[in-house]
């Protein structure tokens, strides 16, 4: 985990949006490989393993209500790395991209595309790794990120579900970009369609 996406991580229990703590144990650079990120608030504590932070794990019974984090499917199509910039419609460096589920596999291509840009992988694949430019966060039932802070979002297939979708408009900035690698996803209300086309919803945030 890049180490200044601490300021937009938020615990993940019900309660109100404050800072949470990071204490690191491994770093490489800018990229925390392991230590702990505690919440101000409740005071819940979440692993740091292999630069990934895992809200699912670390977390006492009874948390993750109502849905799991669903498997991903390695062999999904993927959009061009150009196709998804233009999509996202993103000029200049700076702020964050975050990718969901089978999506955090375009990271890579797009991070050649769009240097200064950091992307958040939000339950990706296994397979993914930890870049430069990519965090990865481990979640279950919402997106442990604060509200109103990514510049755009992209949603693999395997999280176009309600549950992911309203979450994934929560974190988007208004007037974003918001692009689901699945033509039918269940579209949360706040995100006006702009086009279908070639397997993929785009949308923008109201």
């Amino acid at each position: 985990m890049h180490i200044e996406l601490t300021e937009m991580l938020r615990c993940p229990e019900p309660h109100r949006e404050d800072a949470m703590v990071l204490s690191t144990g491994e770093m490489i650079g800018r990229m925390v490989r392991s230590g702990l990120v505690g919440c101000s608030v409740c005071r819940r504590e979440f692993l740091i393993k292999d630069g990934i932070v895992d809200f699912i794990g670390s977390q006492e019974p009874g948390v993750g209500r109502g849905h799991t984090a669903p498997r991903t499917t390695p062999g999904s199509q993927l959009p061009a790395p150009a196709d998804l910039q233009a999509l996202l419609e993103l000029s200049g460096p700076g702020g964050f991209v975050v990718l969901l589920g089978d999506a955090a596999r375009c990271a890579a291509g797009l991070a050649g595309l769009m240097a200064g840009i950091h992307f958040v992988g939000v339950n990706a694949p296994a397979d993914a790794d930890e870049l430069p430019a990519l965090s990865l966060l481990r979640a279950s039932g919402g997106i442990p990120l604060r509200q109103a802070m990514a510049r755009g979002v992209v949603v693999g297939a395997d999280l176009a579900t309600s549950p992911w979708l309203v979450e994934a408009h929560r974190i988007l900035l208004r007037g974003r970009r918001f692009v689901s690698l699945h033509d039918k996803p269940e579209v949360p209300i706040g995100l006006e369609k702009l086009a279908v086309a070639k397997g993929l919803w785009l949308g923008e945030k109201k």
